[in-house]
């Protein structure tokens, strides 16, 4: 497969994808939380699929690789988030570990990626 743009990438479909979930999970929570955990899950989910972008728009290698490490944290933020939200019982139990099932398969991705990049660059 030819990668002419990073909506080609599969790591990006499955981030967006992630977000997508993590927009409905939160859609439940207390008004309370718009601008708590709401705010933190949505911005820390929608911000793995943007550097993955933000990243592949650069052309360059290495800041390909800085923006896919920013992606990872942002990534670790999100499982964080979502822990949290499970113990304040804003997420069920099952809809958490879906959630975090999916963080973890992206995260593989992402290290792959920085992997692959780094001995192409080497």
């Amino acid at each position: 497969m030819v990668i002419n743009s990073y909506r080609d990438l599969l790591v990006w479909k499955a981030a967006m994808d992630l977000a997508t979930e993590c927009y409905r999970a939160t859609s439940g929570f207390p008004a309370s939380e718009t601008y708590g955990l709401t705010s933190q899950i949505r911005r820390s989910a929608s911000s793995i699929p943007a550097n993955i972008a933000e990243g592949h728009g650069r052309k360059l290698t290495g800041p390909f690789v800085q923006f896919l490490r920013i992606a990872q944290g942002s990534l670790k933020e999100l499982e964080t988030h979502l822990m949290l939200a499970s113990r304040l019982s804003f997420l069920e139990e099952n809809r958490l570990q879906d959630l975090l099932q999916a963080a973890e398969e992206i995260g593989k991705m992402i290290r792959s990626m920085i992997r692959r990049l780094q001995e192409k660059s080497a």
